[in-house]
């Protein structure tokens, strides 16, 4: 039995969108490994001094203050940390928008709707980064950082494992979860496929901001484990992958919780007297 028109198109959709999403996530990823390689510096002593995020071995002393070259690296560490790790849980949402587009022949060709769409959802995280940045400074002047950008207080570090741990059991990660969780609801709710640019900036937009409120609180756990600590990362991404990916999303969501909770209570209860 041969293929209808339309299903021959749609698959030729999900290799065109799904190949894009995996070139832009191995890009992303192989970013963040070139970063973190720069800032491993093979154990060299980094007493007193910081590595800026740049893939050059760019140092400066830990007391100088950021520079503007510094807070836009710093920025673009994130942005492209965040591609790799959300978009390929918004695979299926993006997958999705296409497919919905081309069976209601939305302008008869719905991939630079597609590319809006997911350009507005990348914008959410975006913002995201601009906001992980700033925390990063703050946390950097207040000493508390350390040269893999991990929280050098066991004080800080255990307040934030125990408040991303609460915060998975909390109403407004549910809501969110479940809008990540069913990308054609998502879009009924929404009203459907937009075939103008705003209305895709928008709505990718929107859909960013639920990934942002259901996942923020997991990403600056970053700042506990490091934010150039790549198995810390993939872990992360993976559990994001598990909680928006499989039926038992939600639970895992709260399993977490309460490990990172347990956690964080340990490193209390760990703490000097």
């Amino acid at each position: 039995m041969t293929d209808s028109p339309l299903e021959t198109v749609l698959r030729r959709d999900r290799w065109i969108v799904g190949g894009a999403i995996g070139l832009l996530v191995a890009l992303a990823w192989s970013y963040v490994l070139w970063l973190a390689n720069d800032m491993d510096m093979g154990g060299m002593d980094m007493t007193d001094f910081r590595m800026i995020p740049a893939g050059i071995g760019i140092m400066l002393p830990a007391n100088e203050p950021w520079r503007t070259i510094e807070f836009a690296y710093v920025f673009l560490m994130w942005a492209v940390m965040m591609v790799g790790m959300m978009a390929p849980s918004a695979a299926p949402m993006i997958l999705m928008y296409a497919r919905v587009g081309r069976q209601g022949k939305a302008q008869g060709k719905p991939f630079a709707a597609t590319g809006w769409f997911a350009a507005g959802y990348l914008l959410a995280w975006c913002g995201f980064s601009l906001a992980a940045t700033f925390v990063q400074w703050a946390i950097e002047r207040a000493a508390l950082l350390d040269s893999r950008m991990a929280i050098a207080s066991d004080l800080l570090g255990a307040i934030v494992l125990i408040a991303a741990g609460v915060y998975q059991w909390t109403p407004l990660k549910d809501v969110c979860l479940a809008q990540c969780q069913s990308p054609f609801l998502f879009l009924m709710r929404h009203g459907g496929f937009r075939g103008d640019l705003r209305g895709c900036l928008l709505l990718g937009f929107r859909h960013g901001g639920y990934c942002v409120g259901c996942c923020w609180v997991l990403m600056a756990l970053l700042f506990v484990g490091g934010a150039m600590n790549v198995l810390w990362i993939a872990l992360l991404a993976l559990l994001v992958l598990l909680e928006k990916l499989t039926p038992i999303g939600r639970w895992i969501a709260r399993a977490a919780g309460v490990a990172s909770v347990a956690a964080g209570v340990w490193l209390l209860l760990s703490l000097p007297r």
